[in-house]
């Protein structure tokens, strides 16, 4: 077979009702349903496909949360760490802890317990965003408080996101404080 008669024989035509004779070139999924069957379009065409072609017409939007959520772990089933899946292929089925080292503790167990100053560790995070040490009094909190949010309030920064996160840090470190010293 001369070459260019194999060469004919491998160009596409627009699938793209009316096209005056394209080459498909380009190629585009038929259906979210169907991705893996193609239209072929020229470039004008692909062009005007992409554009008005949207892959979650027609889901309600519970479905596509559903869809990008579970897009985020590759279409696979996964399963929480502590073994939620219990079965021969489960890690925890295959770990042996004869210590019970890995066994459910209750969640917050390491903030139930208390440093030297009698203080525990969300106590002491809480002096740490707002650059404390002990002893401390009421008033100092409050006014270290004061400067803080002065300084770290969105309204003044221009609603800046950082300045937010941080302003939200210092008011949950305050009720915190605020708390322990109180009770």
């Amino acid at each position: 077979m001369p070459e260019s008669a194999h060469q004919a024989e491998r160009v596409r035509v627009c699938d793209w009702p009316g096209c005056c004779g394209g080459e498909g070139e380009h190629r585009a999924p038929r259906a979210r349903d169907d991705l893996n069957n193609y239209y072929w379009f020229c470039l004008e065409h692909i062009r005007q496909y992409n554009a008005a072609w949207n892959y979650y017409a027609g889901m309600s939007d519970d479905e596509v949360e559903y869809d990008v959520r579970y897009d985020t772990v590759w279409h696979r089933p996964s399963w929480p760490m502590n073994g939620g899946a219990r079965g021969r292929f489960s890690p925890a089925a295959k770990l042996k802890d004869p210590f019970g080292f890995f066994d459910d503790e209750e969640p917050d167990a390491d903030n139930n317990r208390t440093n030297h100053n009698g203080m525990g560790a969300i106590e002491t995070q809480a002096l740490v965003v707002l650059d404390l040490r002990p002893p401390i009094t009421v008033a100092a909190v409050k006014a270290r408080y004061k400067e803080l949010v002065k300084r770290h309030h969105p309204d003044r920064n221009g609603g800046d996101k950082k300045a937010e996160e941080k302003f939200k840090q210092i008011s949950q470190a305050y009720q915190t404080i605020m708390h322990s010293l109180t009770s």
